[in-house]
């Protein structure tokens, strides 16, 4: 067998060796081009779709009093974090940078219980472990996206969130409830405007507070004409770090006009 001659073996390798890089490369490149895209792009909504309708009276009282404020985030891979560039990224851990900002003498931690894949029924089965034994002063519970997609029954749904609302009623915590994102997997599925409606309504019969996700997220693409490639994943149903952020900011915001107004209205009760 002749020998290849060592000038060809050489630049065979770096040949290889180039093309691996650019492989390499690639992904980080179309990362960084779409996050300087989104980086052009406004965080907004109407104040309308991003205002809870109930004050968070315990969060108020917290701030009020100079006492460590908890928060836990429950709920499947959207609150987890998938999509986003690291933990840092996931809306839990920018809501707690977002609501430091706000209020920077408090002592604010948010305690991420995302878990990937999980529907209503399975964070209640760990409402114990994960939330509850953390003794909230908020819980913001994400839910209804994963049942959407595996086409479950609405009614399961319902049964869970309202035995899992009772609950978190049960502890004195404040809870807002945050509905499935605007995807275009999510909206493809035939019953995701019923669950919308459900969560909706639970809200309201229940006296919790409903952060309204789903038509923030429409919002920003039917109104304000925001490609889904700035907001969504590759995968076309997760968020990315654009969208997380920005529904951290959204919900900072609402979180703190909400207390703001309660203690406004306590106030105004004590001067009576």
């Amino acid at each position: 067998m002749r020998a290849v001659p060592y000038f060809f073996r050489l630049a065979t390798a770096l040949s290889f060796a180039a093309t691996a890089a650019a492989v390499a490369i690639a992904p980080a490149s179309a990362q960084n081009t779409a996050a300087h895209q989104a980086s052009a792009v406004a965080c907004s909504a109407p104040a309308d779709l991003v205002r809870l309708v109930n004050p968070l009276k315990r969060v108020a009282q917290r701030i009020a009093g100079g006492q460590p404020l908890t928060i836990v985030a429950i709920g499947s891979s959207s609150t987890a974090g998938a999509g986003a560039s690291s933990p840092a990224m996931s809306y839990p851990s920018r809501l707690e940078v977002e609501l430091k900002a706000l209020w920077p003498r408090a002592d604010i931690t948010v305690v991420n219980r995302g878990v990937n894949g999980e529907e209503s029924r399975d964070m209640l089965a760990r409402f114990d472990r994960d939330v509850i034994s953390n003794h909230p002063d908020l819980v913001l519970w994400q839910v209804g996206s994963n049942s959407v997609l595996r086409d479950r029954p609405l009614q399961e749904a319902n049964t869970s969130v309202r035995d899992g609302l009772k609950r978190l009623r049960e502890t004195g915590t404040d809870v807002v409830l945050i509905n499935p994102q605007y995807a275009p997997k999510v909206i493809s599925k035939h019953d995701v405007d019923g669950m919308v409606d459900l969560i909706h309504v639970m809200a309201k019969e229940t006296n919790v507070d409903l952060f309204e996700r789903f038509a923030v997220m429409r919002y920003w693409r039917l109104t304000e004409d925001i490609p889904f490639s700035t907001f969504i994943s590759p995968d076309e149903l997760h968020m990315n770090d654009w969208s997380y952020g920005c529904i951290a900011k959204l919900m900072a915001g609402a979180i703190h006009e909400a207390a703001g107004r309660s203690t406004v209205t306590a106030t105004a009760h004590g001067r009576r």
